[in-house]
């Protein structure tokens, strides 16, 4: 069986370029793998310095997309944030936020620079006074300086701050910045789960209040809805900067979550200058369809030949590391 699956991911690949409207993550484009199965399309984008072992669940994810059924939804309307990248004009940042229309919370990536990244925050308030602010730190931060920013940032958004995403690298830290914090913070993991080899082996208590799920960098949406039932935390549905094709996988994650009590991270299709579908944003929220993408489109974006060869020989490399393992220890069938 699962030599058939790879051949088909394989001979099915189609390989494509997508351009950004603003540098995110220090990209200006994405480069993705696309394939599809019976039940439809799957996505494998690992970031390009991703070696294969913390590629191997981003190729399970893509998989169960194209070659699982589909899960009943709970819901049919996913709502989402506003994702602001480290941008400082305020024209610029108006601009970015009318990409998501009705949304009511904004999540602002930030970094080292404190003065910047509290004008970021102010500029944001001033603009959208009443919604909800998440800021995500990528574990940048040792705990001091998180302490002092998280407290600074608190004066700014008092209780429109809705928690802070991964402050900390390490389970360690985010206890002890947990046990110093004098403000009322929630804290939520994403590095935590996703930058592990057993996200199900952590121990949380003390540490976090929140969990982020990915569904391509844990391994599928089965595995991530098993992951938020083993911690037993409220959980972030949130994209890894996917194409429409993977970002209707990670919906499909949030449509089956037992209880979704935050708005899913979701929307960052909105930073493409175009895509293979449409995942459209109305009234705060995206609605959950089937996403296939047009002919037109994967020709349109078609990377190169000699990436398309690249990402196949990725592909083999990334199945070798164990995924024959990983679908048996998963009870995988098709």
């Amino acid at each position: 069986m699962s030599a058939a699956i790879l051949e088909e991911v394989l001979t099915s690949l189609h390989v494509i370029t997508l351009p950004m409207k603003v540098k995110f993550r220090g990209i200006e484009s994405r480069e993705i793998a696309l394939f599809e199965g019976p039940f439809g399309w799957g996505e494998f984008s690992p970031f390009l310095e991703y070696d294969e072992v913390e590629s191997l669940p981003w190729l399970m994810s893509g998989i169960e997309a194209a070659f699982a059924p589909t899960m009943d939804p709970i819901r049919q309307n996913i709502s989402i944030n506003a994702t602001l990248p480290e941008i400082d004009s305020k024209i610029r940042i108006a601009e970015i936020l009318s990409w998501y229309p009705g949304c009511k919370t904004i999540k602002i990536k930030i970094g080292s620079d404190l003065p910047r990244d509290l004008a970021r925050i102010e500029i944001v308030r001033s603009l959208a006074p009443t919604a909800k602010i998440r800021v995500d730190v990528n574990g940048n931060w040792d705990v001091n300086y998180a302490q002092s920013a998280l407290q600074a940032i608190f004066e700014i958004t008092g209780e429109f701050f809705e928690y802070v995403e991964q402050p900390c690298g390490s389970i360690t830290e985010l206890r002890e910045l947990k046990r110093k914090l004098s403000v009322p913070i929630k804290i939520a993991g994403d590095e935590l789960f996703r930058k592990t080899s057993d996200p199900f082996g952590i121990e949380i208590a003390g540490a976090i209040d929140i969990m982020i799920l990915k569904a391509a960098p844990l391994g599928g949406i089965r595995r991530s809805l098993a992951l938020a039932e083993h911690h037993g935390l409220p959980a972030v549905i949130s994209s890894a900067l996917e194409s429409a094709v993977g970002i209707a996988h990670e919906l499909r994650l949030a449509a089956a979550l037992p209880e979704l009590r935050y708005d899913s991270g979701l929307g960052t299709g909105a930073l493409f200058v175009s895509d293979v579908g449409s995942n459209e944003i109305s009234n705060g929220s995206i609605s959950l369809q089937p996403l296939i993408p047009s002919a037109k489109s994967l020709s349109n974006f078609a990377a190169l030949p000699e990436r398309k060869t690249w990402w196949q020989d990725r592909i083999r490399k990334t199945w070798a590391s164990g995924a024959d393992v990983w679908l048996e220890s998963e009870g995988w069938k098709r």
